[in-house]
């Protein structure tokens, strides 16, 4: 993860982005929702153009900053993005109607690991990013990695957990927080030993896991 001060270097760097993302950033922060860090989403955004997926999975919406900002990046590309929070599930519909992505967002709701049978009517996929209950990586991975094309990736989110993967257990105030950070922490050895996939994190943001699939 970044120094604070090279951080805060970078992050003035970036160029503004439209007012209405600028917007969903400042709503984000007033009401607690989680969405990217700034350098994680231009990380990401970056890693997408040089792939160039033309169909991409997103696990989480939130209020639809992440597939926004894809869609903007991306203008060819078609991204499903599910969400279970009926709340975040109806403000992200308004943000990407502002936006003018309703024809390349489809968003569903609901929880996904329940909706896998319509998720894959509507694959496959070029790319998937999983951005959801930490706890549940392994088996959003699990359950979508067949769904990719071949040269496939998969971009998982938060997988540092704010330094807290390398942080000794027993400074950890609460049993929930411990009982998370090693489910993280296993999802991250399960993946760097995965066979199928060739993996890389990156201390960037919350930690960026860069999943590319093997070549027969």
């Amino acid at each position: 993860m970044l120094l604070q001060n090279v951080e805060q270097y970078v992050e003035k760097l970036i160029p503004k982005r439209t007012e209405l993302v600028e917007e969903m950033e400042a709503y984000a922060k007033e009401y607690v929702v989680p969405i990217m860090e700034l350098i994680g989403i231009e990380t990401l955004l970056q890693i997408l153009r040089l792939h160039q997926p033309k169909h991409i999975l997103e696990i989480g919406t939130a209020i639809g900053y992440s597939a926004i900002r894809m869609a903007e990046a991306l203008p060819n590309a078609q991204i499903v993005t599910v969400e279970r929070n009926e709340t975040r599930y109806e403000k992200a519909q308004t943000f990407i109607e502002r936006a003018n992505k309703k024809e390349q967002i489809t968003t569903l709701f609901g929880d996904a690991l329940e909706l896998i049978d319509e998720i894959a009517r509507k694959g496959p996929y070029d790319a998937v990013f999983i951005d959801a209950a930490k706890g549940q990586y392994q088996r959003f991975f699990e359950h979508y990695q067949p769904l990719l094309n071949k040269n496939g990736i998969i971009i998982s989110d938060n997988i540092l957990f704010k330094g807290h993967v390398a942080t000794d257990l027993a400074e950890i105030e609460t049993r929930r927080k411990r009982s998370l950070i090693k489910k993280i922490d296993g999802y991250n050895n399960w993946l760097m030993n995965h066979p199928d996939f060739y993996t890389t994190i990156l201390p960037i943001g919350d930690g960026i896991a860069i999943s590319i699939k093997r070549g027969d």
